[in-house]
């Protein structure tokens, strides 16, 4: 009788919907391909194009079954073909196309990094969309140094708050939204100005911005626009509605640029000694079971964390 393929536990969906369409699963463990590795999960990151895809808002896997999650943290099992950058036991992070809510997974090696050792899993897992976006749009296209007049709407969010950390790293003048019960949080990261969307016009508070990094989409593109200078930047890195198009933006004298978080071992190595010295912290509001996907994702709906959420796997 031939041996029985080892098997572990994912999330998947078979339908569209709300939360309550998550449900657990056994599937046969993955396989490493050539320059790929087998990652035992500690740790995966919730984002919000999970909830998109989730929901059919944002169709970028076609139609269910599929298996959601982007970042992942946990320790190479296996290496494929032609790997040499990563041997069994090493603890890796980063960001993968799909399949993270899972027990094991695999992923070209080439984007994944060492996860710092000053980080947990947890903390690691949190991490990759987060940094991948806001050194993207923040140090790559915005080139954000000191003086530099940033607004960052939802400031307290999961790649809103290590956005902030990332532009006082380079000395750049904050300014935030978000809800008042969150600015103690921002305050202690050095946010400069905040604003409170439910009591406060952001657009009439905020003036002469060199660069917008909108995290929310719809309403906020557009308006923000009023807050910039003349050749100011608006950078959106929001995987469902824009609220305008780039010629929109040019018409009025402006400058616009869509970020998205490529997967990128060498620049997530980047971000990792960021976080290996302490300039950036990453915040884990809340961290789950992964057998409790619906319930984090029911938690981020809500918007009621501070900072990033997670989903936790056994260690045995």
């Amino acid at each position: 009788m031939a041996p029985q393929q080892s098997r572990t536990q994912v999330i998947t969906q078979h339908r569209f919907g709300g939360p309550e369409v998550l449900e657990a699963e056994e599937r046969p463990r993955p396989e490493p391909g050539p320059g790929e590795v087998l990652v035992r999960v500690r740790a995966t990151g919730v984002n919000t194009v999970d909830l998109l895809a989730r929901s059919g808002t944002a169709p970028v896997y076609g139609d269910p079954p599929f298996i959601l999650g982007h970042d992942v943290s946990g320790v190479v099992e296996a290496a494929g073909e032609g790997v040499t950058r990563f041997r069994p036991g090493d603890a890796v992070f980063g960001r993968i196309d799909t399949g993270a809510y899972a027990g094991h997974v695999t992923a070209p090696a080439d984007r994944l990094a060492p996860k710092p050792a000053t980080l947990d899993h947890i903390h690691a897992a949190a991490t990759p969309t987060a940094a991948l976006t806001a050194c993207h749009a923040l140090l790559d296209i915005a080139r954000v140094g000191p003086g530099t007049r940033v607004l960052i709407h939802s400031a307290a969010g999961g790649v809103g708050h290590t956005a902030v950390q990332l532009a006082k790293a380079e000395g750049a003048y904050v300014i935030g939204t978000a809800r008042a019960d969150r600015h103690p949080f921002l305050r202690d990261l050095g946010v400069d100005e905040l604003v409170d969307p439910a009591t406060a016009d952001f657009t009439d508070a905020v003036h002469d911005v060199d660069v917008a990094l909108d995290l929310i989409g719809g309403d906020y593109g557009p308006r923000t626009l009023g807050t910039l200078r003349p050749g100011g930047l608006l950078i959106s890195a929001v995987p469902g509605d824009l609220g305008l198009a780039p010629e929109d933006v040019e018409a009025r004298g402006m400058r616009f640029a869509l970020v998205e978080a490529q997967p990128s071992g060498e620049r997530l190595a980047r971000a990792a000694a960021l976080l290996a010295d302490g300039r950036v912290h990453v915040r884990v509001g809340a961290a789950l079971p992964l057998t409790d996907a619906a319930k984090a994702h029911r938690l981020a709906e809500a918007g009621r964390t501070q900072g990033a959420l997670v989903l936790v796997l056994p260690s045995d």
